[in-house]
C-alpha cells in the first residue's frame, strides 16, 4: 500500500506515500491533475503526480473531494474549492504532505547528505552551527526545519539564517523543536515535530 504513514488529529492531518507504482497508474488515481510539460524528468513526474495522490488520500478520510492544486503569486500551493491549508514535499521514493483546517503548515523531507555540511554557514546562524556541530542528519533537521518555515511563511524573501531560527536540540528518533520566524511582516513562534526513518528525515508544523 502507497500510503504508509497517516497522523491525524482533529484540526490536521498529514501522511507519507512511498511510490512504488509507474506514472500510468498514478496518473489514474488523478486523471484531473496533468504534469506539466515542461517537467520531463520521469521521478520528478511520479513526485508530482504521487504527491496529488497522497493529498486526494488525506482529503478522503474527511470526506472532502479532491479537485486540484493551484498556487498562489509566490508559488505556494493550495486546494481549488476546498477549505483547508496544505503543505507538499518529497524526496523520492517518499512523497509527505499534511493538510489543516485553520493555519498554514509546513512539511519537509530528506536524506542527510553531506552537501548539507558545506552549506551549512549560509543557512544557520552560529548559535545554531554550533548545535549541528559535524552530524549530517542534525544538520538535516534543521535544514528541514528551516524549509518547514519557510513553507508556512509562503514567500521567498526570507534569508534562512537569520530569519528562520531553531532552537538547540538533542537529537533523537523523534522529537519536538522549536522554530521561529522573524520578518518583517511576522514575527511568530511554531512548534515542529521531526521522524528519522529508513535514512530520511521529515520535519512537520504541529
Amino acid at each position: 500500500m502507497p500510503l504508509e504513514r497517516v497522523y491525524s488529529s482533529p484540526k490536521s492531518i498529514w501522511g507519507m506515500w512511498r511510490i512504488t507504482e509507474d506514472e500510468t497508474s498514478l496518473a489514474a488515481e488523478v486523471a484531473s491533475e496533468k504534469v506539466p510539460e515542461a517537467l520531463s524528468n520521469v521521478l520528478k513526474r511520479l513526485e508530482f503526480l504521487a504527491g496529488r495522490a497522497l493529498i486526494k488520500a488525506l482529503l478522503a478520510q474527511w470526506d472532502i473531494q479532491f479537485k486540484g492544486i493551484e498556487k498562489d503569486l509566490f508559488g505556494k500551493p493550495f486546494l481549488a474549492e476546498a477549505g483547508a491549508y496544505i503543505s507538499l514535499t518529497h524526496s523520492y521514493p517518499h512523497v509527505a504532505a499534511i493538510l489543516h483546517k485553520e493555519k498554514n503548515v509546513g512539511i519537509d523531507l530528506e536524506q542527510p547528505k553531506d552537501k548539507l555540511l558545506r552549506i551549512a554557514p549560509r543557512i544557520l546562524s552560529p548559535e545554531e552551527l554550533e548545535d549541528a556541530g559535524d552530524d549530517v542528519i542534525k544538520h538535516c533537521v534543521y535544514w528541514c526545519a528551516k524549509e518547514s518555515l519557510i513553507k508556512i511563511y509562503g514567500k521567498k524573501d526570507l534569508v534562512f539564517a537569520s530569519n528562520l531560527r531553531i532552537s538547540p536540540f538533542q537529537l533523537a528518533q523523534s522529537g519536538h523543536l522549536l522554530g521561529q520566524i522573524v520578518a518583517s511582516d511576522m514575527q511568530t513562534t511554531i512548534p515542529l515535530e521531526y521522524i528519522l526513518f529508513d535514512n530520511f528525515v521529515v520535519v512537520v508544523s504541529k
